[in-house]
């Protein structure tokens, strides 16, 4: 039937519920939660390895979370650059629902997700989105090269380093993704809309 979605599990390794997580995860996982009104799939996916997600958690946050060096909006677009490349629905949904709200623009994500390279972009963007997609793409081409154009384009040391770092965590990421099946949650899709 046109239009109709076979009903799929959320990860094909089942989840665990919030309420059932250990008390750092769920004291840790609660507001957002109570922010946003849902539980993020991968949080629920993770959560069948409470170490993992402890691991991914501190991570993701201590690239993500910075106030330092790339605004929250360019870390959103390194993530939906990179799944895009790798793709990852799960995460371009997800992240692309986030680079729409954090950009203030409802149409970036859906553009860099799906043709990174021919995106009309700001040249800081543009560099961002190279530097993403040269390493995520061909990780072993990547070299002295690529780092002396985002140099050029006017990035820092730190914020070359960020991309890269941001990069690899969300290849690492969509791999998870692709592994688990995971499912994007409904409701980002229409967020940041």
């Amino acid at each position: 039937m046109s239009g109709m979605r076979r009903e799929r599990p959320v990860s094909r390794f089942g989840t665990v519920e919030v309420a059932d997580l250990p008390d750092d995860l769920r004291e840790r996982l609660e507001p957002l939660v109570e922010k946003t009104g849902f539980v993020p799939n991968i949080f629920r996916a993770l959560g069948r390895r409470p170490a993992e997600l402890r691991a991914f958690l501190d991570y993701h946050d201590a690239l993500m979370d910075s106030d330092d060096g790339l605004s929250k909006a360019e870390r959103e677009l390194v993530v939906v650059a990179t799944s895009g490349l790798n793709d990852c629905l799960y995460c371009v949904v997800a992240h692309g629902a986030v680079l729409r709200i954090r950009g203030k623009d409802p149409q970036l994500a859906d553009h860099v997700a799906t043709h990174p390279r021919g995106a009309d972009l700001e040249p800081r963007q543009r560099a961002i989105v190279d530097l993403a997609i040269a390493l995520a793409g061909d990780p072993g081409g990547f070299g002295e090269t690529d780092v002396a154009a985002a140099r050029a384009a006017g990035l820092s040391v730190d914020e070359v380093w960020d991309v890269g770092s941001i990069t690899a965590l969300f290849a690492a990421s969509n791999r998870l993704a692709h592994l688990f099946g995971l499912q994007p949650n409904p409701e980002f899709f229409s967020m940041g809309r």
